[in-house]
């Protein structure tokens, strides 16, 4: 089955900040057959958390924990959909995650404001295959990519 891994912040956001508009594309890609992949999933532990840190002493939330899941989903999806949409800050950990699906030669689907985004820098606009200003748009590009 064909994945789809759901880049974007985490870091500074409650838990429904970070989940629901993956969730909402999650539901979208199972309609074609596609499997969307969370950095979230496994961590409704967080979702009393009214600003998620970067780091817990959890297994899946630890620094190793979440360095090792990430890079295993990052290259082991068909395609990265990131979303920026109302991004305050930058995101380090989504611009590692650029690296890794770049190194991995992983399409990636940038889902970001025409301009005023921090993520607005040369280097991901250079890493991004296909950019893009609203979620359905991204669903679209990612539905021709993988022929559904």
């Amino acid at each position: 089955m064909e994945k789809v891994y759901l880049a974007g912040p985490i870091t500074g956001l409650d838990y429904k900040g970070c989940n629901d508009w993956r969730e909402y594309v999650k539901s979208k890609l199972k309609e074609w057959g596609v499997t969307g992949v969370s950095p979230m999933r496994g961590k409704e532990y967080l979702s009393l958390e009214k600003a998620i840190s970067d780091e817990y002493d959890m297994v899946l939330s630890c620094q190793k924990g979440i360095a090792t899941r990430d890079r295993f989903d990052v290259t082991s999806c068909d395609i990265m959909l990131v979303n920026f949409l109302g991004a305050k800050k930058v995101s380090i950990g989504t611009i590692v995650e650029y690296g890794w699906a770049d190194a991995a030669r992983k399409p990636i689907i940038t889902v970001i404001e025409k301009e005023g985004n921090p993520h607005d820098h040369s280097m991901i606009k250079e890493l991004t295959g296909f950019r893009v200003e609203n979620l359905d748009e991204g669903l679209l590009i990612a539905k021709a990519i993988l022929n559904h």
